[in-house]
């Protein structure tokens, strides 16, 4: 038995019912501070060897539901956790029995409590490996009495799901197989009697839910077609006519079509099934007309379910399954509601899939008329609600939660709605679309006025559609767009709404009004004529909708590109940040395919009135938020830099790069102004480095002053943003890079040096939890010049410090920059190995030696390489980057085998005391020697696995270490360059 945990002071902690009856009474007290003690108090309570005896008491007890509840679940707890480090195995039999007595007395409730009972009954019987017929005793001890039956049918109902997804059990992968196969595969047959015996004992037992709890647990260990076969069937189908059972028998019903997904597998269980499922068509109408929304949902989830499961068999046999299609469309056509459509939508687009093949082109054929059918619903379906005032547009009473939840279900009904476009072609969609319009030009276009629009919605609902199809529409096709847009031109500017839809309809197709330039004007000027209005919601799909008809007709634009910097100019300032970014970007496209004797002088007509604008910014910037206008106006100039890119021949002057020549100033002495405000040095650096990246070679002009201004910039700010400019330098300006003089390239590894040796000054200085961005951007740093720069790296004196301060990285809790710098890691193994991660570069002779620096290196280091890795997978390392510490570990094995299983043995030994035991960390090592035996690298590759596995199900079982991490914790890097 462990010994109790003591307190700082040495004494005894006393966990008696009393103090933590107590400690609970306290947790409802409004005092935080209490509150708090006794948290911490619980805590180590359910740590310690003595909460075994005090729940049980609690249980024995206490009347109180909250109290028994938190005993129960406590005692799930311990099971789960504690059994092998704090119960004997000669204990065991005692444990089951005082469970199965508090079962017996839990019986007829509260069902919270009986529950947690039971999952504690099935996590020991997991555990209990010398227990092996489970079944038969839980049954006896409990007995016969209908309380009784419902623990039992609790019991079975966790048992399964409990071996299958409670991994968090100390039992190893090869013991936990053949309790799986002891306690389920052998004991199936055994239960489906059970469960027959059951259903028949009484009418109120073959009705009740938790039965096909029961059976939907079971199904994953029992054939389906044993069940459809069985009595259960029937009691399943007549559970789902049944108000009562309605819902536990419809979700068992899914199961099974769902667990009949392979439909050759099952082709005979499929055909009994179909017509017992095809029993409940008429449910669907009572149901609606009953107004049951959750019946109605129930039933939907059935047929969605079968649906889903026999896609395959329904477009193979597709008039043999058209019921079951007509069914799930009735669902949708009577979803008055919009309640259970959306359990639909997977099925349209599985069948889809199928039907788009030419192999099922007769069951598309077939079939054709159903998604016809299901795109007018989808119109209808689209609509906003009615309303009696045509002005009003507020539709549902102010709330913004249940609006925002109609928008996002509108773009889920616009993905079923491209589903059905691929089925019928975009031409029988869109002609859908014109006929929806033109009914309504008919019907309400002579009653629509300046002020009002009369069933607006009709109107909005295709406008939408039509935005949702937007992508699969051909730029060629003029099938029936001709017809449609000079319809939507007219559309009326005084509703909102429709407003709306109309601009970001023709966003969405300027690819296809590219191709057909007779069309643009007219919805140029329609967009141009939208930035007028007041409504922030309509100047922001103005804004977008103006970018995209920028990118793709800048070219048809480049005559207007004077008369459009006059209006970029006039309605920047009024519009939101994103607005203005938009724009900006869809502007500096269309001066960017202008001629590039013209670029010098269109970026002087464009940037120098935002350069003036940023100078009255930062003169004016003497509150955060005016320093965040000021940053975020920073990133206009950036889109010109990102896209204003004329093909200049080498060594001819490039006017993008003059332009920028003149601006650079201005930007340096704001960075100067405002080093100590970060938003305004990461826009800035991202300035900076697209300069780079966008005029490569012909930035040469401004490097010297760029890599001073980096440099001190790092040196006053201690930011990041400055080494991920840094990094486009190294790698544009690199060693094999076209066009680079071999001075150049060494002065940038100079001034690469003098950034890195900055960094591991401040990593020495201060702890990695406080430069989480720093080390990030280190480390991507690091990637490129180890691969582009490999021969000056790797010899150099930074290298083992780097090495170092990558490890002390690894105890951060944070994905980025442990990802990064497990990154770098693993990248640099590879140097120790014969293919590097440069590989693209021939090492030539130095790869031999730089092999053999690494090897010394990781001789020298690796040891605190290999713990502080393991100690991340197991304990501290965010979930996304398991994949690359197992990657460093195989690299490690992969160079230095011997050496690293030595390494991982001694560092499994350091786990906390009690959370792993010794034979575990020996059967560990024993695999791993296996694995290294001849040296084969599929074998060795398999050791990856192993210690995932391994690091896994520690993680599983201790979620943190209850004392700190002891002699993992990592060691604290110093630099003393």
């Amino acid at each position: 038995m462990a010994s109790n945990i003591m307190p700082s002071n040495g004494v005894q902690e006393s966990f008696a019912v009393p103090n933590v009856l107590a400690a609970m009474q306290t947790m409802r007290s409004s005092d935080n501070d209490k509150k708090k003690v006794a948290v911490d108090y619980l805590g180590r309570f359910q740590k310690s060897n003595d909460a075994w005896t005090t729940t049980i008491s609690i249980l024995q007890n206490s009347t109180e539901a909250e109290a028994q509840l938190f005993a129960a679940t406590t005692l799930k707890g311990k099971i789960t956790y504690d059994l092998t480090t704090q119960i004997s195995e000669a204990d065991l039999p005692a444990l089951r029995s005082q469970i199965l007595l508090l079962l017996k007395k839990f019986a007829s409730g509260p069902k919270p409590v009986r529950v947690q009972l039971c999952v504690c009954l099935a996590i020991l019987a997991i555990q209990m490996q010398s227990w092996k017929d489970v079944l038969p005793t839980v049954v006896s001890a409990l007995g016969n009495d209908v309380a009784s039956h419902a623990c039992i049918l609790d019991f079975l109902r966790v048992l399964p799901e409990e071996v299958t997804e409670g991994r968090k059990i100390t039992l190893s992968e090869e013991d936990l197989a053949q309790r799986t196969t002891e306690l389920l595969a052998d004991n199936a047959e055994q239960v489906v009697q059970l469960l027959v015996n059951y259903a028949q004992s009484s009418p109120a037992a073959a009705t009740n839910p938790q039965l096909f709890d029961c059976i939907s647990s079971w199904l994953r260990e029992v054939p389906v077609s044993v069940i459809v076969n069985s009595p259960l069937m029937g009691a399943v189908l007549h559970g789902v006519t049944d108000d009562k059972s309605l819902q536990a028998a419809a979700e068992c019903l899914g199961i099974i079509c769902r667990e009949t997904k392979d439909v050759d597998d099952n082709l005979e269980t499929i055909q009994a099934l179909l017509p017992r499922v095809l029993e409940l068509q008429p449910r669907i109408r009572s149901l609606v007309e009953e107004d049951d929304t959750e019946g109605f949902k129930a039933i939907t989830k059935v047929f969605a379910d079968a649906g889903e499961s026999w896609t395959l068999i329904i477009a193979r046999q597709p008039q043999h399954f058209r019921p079951l299609v007509d069914c799930l469309l009735e669902c949708c056509a009577r979803d008055k509601e919009r309640d259970v459509i959306g359990y639909t939508f997977t099925f349209w687009y599985e069948l889809k899939q199928y039907l788009t093949l030419d192999h099922y082109m007769e069951a598309r054929v077939q079939l054709i008329d159903v998604y016809a059918k299901l795109v007018d619903i989808l119109l209808k379906q689209l609509e906003y609600p009615a309303s009696d005032d045509p002005n009003e547009l507020d539709l549902f009473d102010g709330d913004r939660e249940q609006e925002e939840k109609f928008r996002e279900f509108r773009h889920h009904m616009g993905d079923t709605l491209k589903d059905a476009c691929e089925v019928m072609g975009v031409a029988a969609c869109l002609t859908k679309v014109h006929d929806a319009i033109k009914r309504w030009q008919e019907s309400y276009g002579s009653q629509a006025s300046p002020t009002s629009v009369p069933h607006w919605q009709s109107l909005e609902s295709p406008l939408f559609a039509m935005r949702a199809m937007g992508r699969m529409v051909d730029s060629q096709d003029s099938s029936v767009l001709p017809q449609i847009f000079p319809l939507l031109v007219q559309i009326p500017i005084s509703n909102e709404k429709l407003r709306f839809a109309a601009i970001m309809v023709f966003g969405r197709y300027t690819e296809w009004t590219a191709a057909h330039p007779e069309f643009l004007q007219p919805q140029f000027q329609y967009i141009v004529s939208s930035f007028q209005t007041e409504s922030q919601e309509i100047l922001r799909a103005a804004a977008q909708a103006f970018m995209y008809f920028c990118v793709d007709c800048k070219s048809l634009l480049g005559s207007q590109v004077v008369e459009l910097q006059a209006f970029f100019d006039q309605i920047l300032d009024k519009l939101p940040v994103a607005s203005k970014e938009e724009i900006t970007e869809g502007v500096s496209y269309v001066v960017s395919a202008q001629k590039e004797e013209d670029i010098y002088k269109l970026l002087k007509l464009y940037c120098d009135p935002l350069v003036q604008r940023l100078m009255v910014k930062a003169n004016a910037a003497t509150t955060d938020k005016a320093r965040l206008d000021l940053a975020d106006h920073i990133n206009l100039l950036t889109y010109f830099v990102q896209h204003v890119v004329p093909y200049i021949p080498s060594g001819a002057e490039n006017p993008a790069v003059k332009y920028w020549q003149e601006v650079f100033p201005i930007l340096s002495t704001i960075l100067e102004n405002f080093i100590s405000f970060v938003p305004i040095c990461e826009r800035i650096c991202r300035c900076w480095r697209f300069m780079v990246i966008s005029y490569r070679t012909a930035i040469t002009p401004l490097l010297g002053p760029l890599a001073n201004k980096l440099a001190q910039g790092f040196a006053q700010s201690k930011q990041g943003c400055f080494l991920w400019a840094t990094s486009a330098i190294l790698r544009e300006f690199s060693e094999d890079r076209e066009h680079v003089d071999d001075g150049i390239a060494e002065d940038i590894y100079v001034f690469f040096e003098a950034q890195a040796t900055s960094v591991l000054r401040i990593m020495s200085d201060l702890p990695p939890a406080d430069l989480p961005d720093v080390i990030e951007d280190f480390y991507r740093l690091l990637i490129d010049a180890l691969l582009y720069y490999p021969a000056k790296l790797i010899p150099s004196p930074l290298f083992t410090p780097i090495f170092q301060a990558a490890i002390s990285s690894l105890a951060l809790e944070k994905q980025e920059p442990v990802s990064a710098a497990l990154h770098y890691l693993r990248d640099l193994l590879t140097y120790g190995g014969p293919n590097p991660a440069g590989s693209g570069a021939d090492l030539g002779p130095a790869g031999q030696q730089l092999r053999a620096i690494v090897k010394q290196l990781l001789l020298t280091q690796g040891e605190a390489l290999v713990k502080q890795t393991l100690a991340g997978m197991m304990i501290t390392f965010p979930r996304d980057c398991f994949a690359d510490g197992s990657g460093v570990l195989l690299g490690m094995f992969e160079l230095l085998p011997a050496e690293t299983a030595q390494w991982v043995d001694r560092t499994v030994r350091m786990l906390p005391q009690g959370t792993i035991t010794a034979a575990e960390a020996d059967r560990l090592l024993a695999k791993i020697k296996e694995k290294l035996i001849g040296g084969d690298p599929a074998n060795v590759r398999q050791i990856r696995v192993l210690l995932q596995d391994f690091t896994n199900q520690y993680r599983r079982r201790y979620v943190a270490p209850r004392d700190g991490l002891g002699q993992l914790e990592a060691a604290r890097f110093h630099f003393a360059g």
